[in-house]
C-alpha cells in the first residue's frame, strides 16, 4: 500500500482555512489525531523559526502524544491559531489529564 497523503493514514483528519483578498493572504492547516492522540516528532530548522510546544515532543519529557498539529505562519498571530484548536479539543475532553475530573485536560497542539 502506498501512502501519498496525510489523509491516507487511518484516523488522521486534515482541515484547512485560507483568508485572502483585501490585504489578507494567510492560512492554517490542522492535522487532527484520532482520539487518544498520536506519537509525533519534530525537526526545527531555519534562522528564525516560530514554534509552539515543539520542545514538549522530546521523548525525555512528560508529553507522549499530541492531539493535533497546526501548520501556519510563524508570526505571533500564526502561533495563536493553535489556541482555537486547543479550545475545541478541551471542550471534548481531549488532552493530557491534569486533574481527577475528566474535563481537566491540557490539549497538546504543537
Amino acid at each position: 500500500m502506498t501512502v501519498d497523503a496525510l489523509t491516507d493514514v487511518a484516523g488522521l483528519r486534515v482541515g484547512h482555512a485560507t483568508r485572502k483578498g483585501d490585504g489578507w493572504l494567510t492560512g492554517t492547516t490542522v492535522v487532527l489525531a484520532p482520539e487518544g492522540g498520536a506519537v509525533a516528532a519534530v525537526d526545527v530548522r531555519g534562522g528564525g523559526p516560530g514554534t509552539k510546544e515543539t520542545d514538549a515532543l522530546d521523548p525525555r519529557n512528560l508529553v507522549q502524544k499530541v492531539e493535533a498539529i497546526v501548520l501556519t505562519g510563524g508570526s505571533a498571530y500564526g502561533l495563536d491559531a493553535a489556541s482555537g484548536v486547543m479550545a475545541w479539543l478541551e471542550e471534548r475532553g481531549r488532552g493530557v489529564r491534569v486533574g481527577v475530573d475528566p474535563a481537566h485536560v491540557v490539549p497538546v497542539v504543537p
